[in-house]
């Protein structure tokens, strides 16, 4: 009883913390309140968020605000087509002893790696072997400098941004990339209010820095209590369906899956649903994960593990289709497999 009381307290000071956090953001950034909600989940589950949306509508601010209302590292990298991977992670530097002993030895100059919230923006515009340089960052939280394996301070959070319109000059991220990331959140333009208020802020005084209401202990509380949220076995097998289901060869993918899909998601597009949705359920002081929790997050997790086939991008089907397709024909229960197999 002590412990369910426990994580009862547990929950219903992560839901305060959680609106805590919100309203510092919201102290910066105007809108966007989905965006600020999904990359929540992103840093509560403990994974990477890429965020992709036109210049200019706050995905860098947003990111500096984050690191700042929950007192972290923050770390920025520029991405440039001559950006090279030592400029990420860094190097062993060469320094002669003083006092004219003539000594020397090697000491390593950290790069911006060496963060907790890193900013990867414009994450395209490198070349494909600078982007390598944060896979074995972001999936081992280290990085290996002259032979030598070094430990990130955790928590570490890849916040990755990519411009969608300059196609030019780009470097599409790799599929294996991709996949490392925990959700993918599109960033829309705001509305008229919304693009209001911004011209309120942004063209009169300066508006002050968010107040840090969470520190390094209360980050890495709140991830350690969402591993903690129950998962019944009917939700799992519903994601694990939804993941089955994006892949053309299943026998009950749906119509649009079979003709616009080359490869669908993985195991890690799985492991997305069920960890983003322990973050929402967590969010919103449940204990337990809802069916509805697992389509709530299904597009961020799933839209960019989707190939799509050359029927499929010659037909305009994008991703998010797919995706809001599954939604609609995978059966939450497993009796109904059959009959969407028959429908299918």
């Amino acid at each position: 009883m002590t412990n369910l009381a426990s994580f009862e307290v547990r929950l219903a000071q992560a839901s305060q913390a959680s609106q805590l956090l919100r309203g510092a953001i919201a102290t910066v950034v105007v809108g966007q309140d989905a965006v600020v909600d999904q990359v929540l989940w992103g840093i509560i589950a403990g994974g990477h968020v890429l965020l992709e949306g036109a210049p200019g509508l706050g995905k860098t601010l947003l990111v500096r605000t984050l690191a700042s209302a929950l007192d972290l590292v923050f770390s920025r990298i520029q991405f440039t087509p001559d950006l090279m991977p030592s400029d990420v992670t860094g190097t062993t530097v060469l320094i002669m002893d003083a006092g004219g002993s003539g000594g020397r030895h090697f000491s390593l100059h950290k790069g911006p790696i060496f963060g907790q919230v890193i900013l990867a923006d414009e994450i395209n515009r490198a070349t494909p072997k600078t982007q390598s340089a944060l896979l074995e960052a972001m999936q081992e939280h280290a990085v290996t400098i002259a032979g030598e394996r070094h430990r990130l301070q955790e928590p570490f959070f890849v916040l990755a941004t990519e411009n969608p319109i300059e196609m030019e000059g780009t470097y599409p991220l790799p599929e294996a990339q991709l996949d490392r990331f925990l959700l993918k959140v599109m960033v829309p333009m705001p509305t008229e209010d919304e693009l209001t208020q911004i011209l309120v802020r942004t063209t009169g005084h300066e508006v002050a820095p968010p107040a840090k209401v969470l520190g390094q202990d209360d980050v890495l509380a709140l991830r350690s209590l969402c591993r903690d949220i129950a998962v019944a076995e009917p939700v799992l097998r519903y994601a694990a369906r939804m993941v089955a289901a994006s892949d053309p060869s299943s026998s009950f993918a749906p119509e649009k899956v079979k003709q616009a899909v080359r490869f669908g998601a993985g195991v890690r597009g799985a492991q997305s649903l069920i960890l983003s949705s322990k973050a929402v359920a967590m969010l919103e002081g449940r204990a337990h994960v809802a069916f509805a929790d697992v389509q709530r997050v299904a597009l961020p997790c799933l839209r960019h593990r989707i190939i799509r086939s050359f029927e499929g991008e010659a037909d305009g089907v994008t991703t998010d289709e797919i995706v809001q397709e599954l939604i609609r024909s995978v059966p939450s229960r497993p009796e109904s497999v059959d009959q969407a197999v028959r429908r299918g």
